[in-house]
């Protein structure tokens, strides 16, 4: 009589075994089979619970590998069940209690698994005997009767290409309730992350070598695995140090705060573009009102744009047309004790700019910006309208190298179409979606989380010099 399609194939265990765990990302561990304990467990720290208490998840670490405290797997899963189990020891303890699946020989099959710290143990993993089916016979005198896996697995790329699109706990650094942050949130959520708004100025930190920490509202934050940043251009030194100290933590940030920094500040901007040969329009700075003459020549003479250092969304920025006005406006910001620049006016552009998205040091999407009739700035709160752009070979690398040079992993790179080229004007650390989402039809918040969860996966660990 042969077996049914639906019945498995017969196994035989021995007191251990080789198992996978794929759905947490976890290729090879080394279970102990213990018929005297009902349920599984895991050893698991940092064990933390997150998301909507209707379906709340549990977010864990697990070294797999006995002694290599280096290698860390982060886990997530839906909780299914908290219970006390009591140990061989006769110690009880209450644990979180996931469902996930097992699989040895090809075969796979849910159990149960508690979570507890089991760093003491020769085996990361206990398999007690919900795990063991019918279909399982125990030779308790045997061990690894079943195929043989490695933990060198762990250290190949096919750790990182083989880890699950685990749930992830993701802080939104805003204080504005935008179209940007609710998409934000909403994409993430649709993913099954949890996605969190943190308003950045009620943020503060404790600042120590041991434990630094970022409190909120009385609270210690929790760890995060990315934090993205929508820091205001008013709150951009308090924001950016938030950010710094969650480096420090070492969380990941889709942006730096060393880039956030040097793309606000746009003399630094232009010196940043400078030294990497990227093209802009021509640019000068001083101090002194001596200068303002030769300044003006600097760039070539009027028509000419005068800009406030931390000008956004096209505030601060003035056309002068003619050598006059330039010098009574030059005047005037520096009356106000104003930091400004000087640029070389690009006619040709024609009020035209295009914004291109760079994700992940590619570019997901552009969009032509034309000003309102009469304005020279194609700023979309100015009045301007978006549409879909084709870009060239050329505007395409632009894009990528401004955003890489400012070591930004998402930007909004401004380009003006000049004679001779494109021409970088600003790099955006904080680009709005909502404009380039609708002119383009793309879903550009899922590629961002699509870069996200790309990052946070376990990367390979090296193997361990042996001594000689």
């Amino acid at each position: 009589m042969t077996d049914s399609p639906d019945t498995p194939n017969p196994l035989t265990f021995g007191w251990e075994e080789w198992i996978s765990l794929p759905a947490l990302g976890l290729p090879a561990i080394s279970a102990k089979i213990d018929t005297g304990a009902r349920t599984s467990a895991l050893h698991a720290y940092d064990i933390e619970v997150f998301g909507p208490s209707t379906a709340p998840k549990v977010r864990f670490s697990v070294h797999p590998i006995p002694g290599r405290n280096d290698l860390e797997i982060p886990c997530s899963a839906l909780i299914t069940d908290r219970r006390e189990v009591t140990s061989s020891n006769g110690e009880s303890e209450l644990r979180y209690v996931i469902t996930t699946a097992l699989e040895v020989a090809g075969q796979s099959w849910p159990i149960e698994i508690t979570l507890t710290d089991r760093s003491g143990m020769t085996n990361r993993m206990l398999l007690g005997r919900q795990a063991l089916t019918d279909h399982i016979s125990i030779v308790p005198t045997e061990r690894h009767l079943q195929p043989e896996l490695s933990h060198d697995v762990y250290h190949s790329a096919r750790v990182r290409q083989a880890a699950p699109k685990r749930a992830l706990r993701i802080a939104v650094m805003s204080r504005e309730d935008n179209y940007s942050t609710r998409r934000l949130v909403e994409a993430g959520e649709a993913r099954g992350h949890s996605v969190e708004v943190i308003d950045t100025t009620r943020c503060y930190m404790t600042i120590n070598a041991l434990a630094p920490e970022v409190h909120y509202d009385g609270q210690r934050l929790p760890r995060y695995d990315a934090v993205i940043p929508r820091i205001g251009a008013s709150i951009t030194p308090y924001g950016t140090a938030v950010i710094r100290q969650f480096e420090t933590i070492g969380t990941y940030c889709i942006n730096g705060s060393a880039g956030i920094t040097a793309s606000r500040d746009k003399l630094h901007a232009h010196q940043v573009l400078a030294r990497h040969k990227i093209g802009m329009p021509t640019t000068a700075f001083a101090a002194s009102p001596k200068d303002t003459s030769n300044l003006i020549g600097l760039v070539g003479g009027a028509p000419l744009i005068v800009k406030l250092l931390e000008s956004t969304q096209g505030k601060g920025v003035v056309l002068a047309e003619t050598t006059k006005a330039a010098e009574s406006v030059i005047s005037a910001f520096r009356g106000l004790r104003a930091n400004f620049l000087v640029q070389h006016f690009i006619k040709e552009a024609a009020g035209e700019d295009v914004r291109c998205l760079v994700i992940g040091g590619k570019v997901v999407a552009a969009m032509k910006r034309t000003g309102a009739d009469g304005d020279f700035r194609s700023n979309l709160h100015q009045g301007g309208q978006a549409s879909i752009a084709r870009i060239t070979k050329p505007e395409r690398e632009a894009a990528v190298r401004a955003a890489k040079a400012f070591g930004l992993n998402m930007a909004g790179v401004d380009l003006l179409r000049s004679d001779d080229g494109p021409k970088v004007l600003e790099v955006n650390s904080s680009p709005g979606f909502e404009g380039i989402e609708r002119a383009t039809g793309k879903d550009l918040v899922g590629k961002l989380y699509d870069e996200i969860e790309q990052r946070v996966r376990p990367g390979p660990v090296p193997r361990r010099k042996r001594p000689g």
